[in-house]
């Protein structure tokens, strides 16, 4: 299966590419590419087979995804279910700290219904905020080692070798 958004760094500048192998290199059908062509990829010139040159395929591709790129401004989460930056239900969010310098904000979409999230810097959270009520929350614990071992452990030869001693 062919990839949603080719990576334009995948193309080499200098090199020239007929559809079929940008095709292959993508994972993507050859009609995708023709239709590129009639959206605005320029070929070398006019004749068969159709050459595209690896500079300008890197530059359609890079604008493409420029075109399609939202970002999020003050207040608002990315929902990757609606696809859209959303307003957090409520306009309420959790704070969550993941290391000593970022935190995720957590709030659900409006829309779907869903957790929305957005990674920040805790130095940051005041201008990421907008008109949203932050919580700041402590993370969960994490799962760690016990000096004790396990009840279910069979260290059957750990016990017989202290008792000997």
């Amino acid at each position: 299966m062919g990839c949603r958004r080719p990576n334009p760094q995948l193309v080499k500048l200098h090199r020239n590419y007929s559809v079929g192998e940008i095709a292959r290199r993508f994972g993507i059908h050859k009609n995708t590419v023709r239709k590129w062509l009639k959206q605005g990829l320029v070929a070398i010139d006019g004749q068969r087979p159709t050459l595209i040159l690896g500079r300008e395929l890197s530059r359609f591709l890079t604008e493409r995804r420029r075109k399609t790129k939202q970002s999020c401004g003050p207040g608002r989460f990315y929902c990757i279910a609606c696809r859209a930056p959303k307003v957090p239900a409520g306009k309420m969010a959790d704070c969550i700290q993941m290391s000593a310098s970022s935190a995720n904000l957590c709030g659900i979409c409006s829309d779907c219904n869903r957790l929305i999230y957005r990674r920040v810097n805790l130095t940051k959270v005041d201008a990421v905020r907008g008109d949203v009520e932050i919580t700041f929350t402590q993370p969960h614990q994490r799962l760690g080692g016990s000096a004790v071992p396990s009840v279910n452990c069979d260290n059957s030869d750990k016990v017989q070798a202290n008792e000997k001693a």
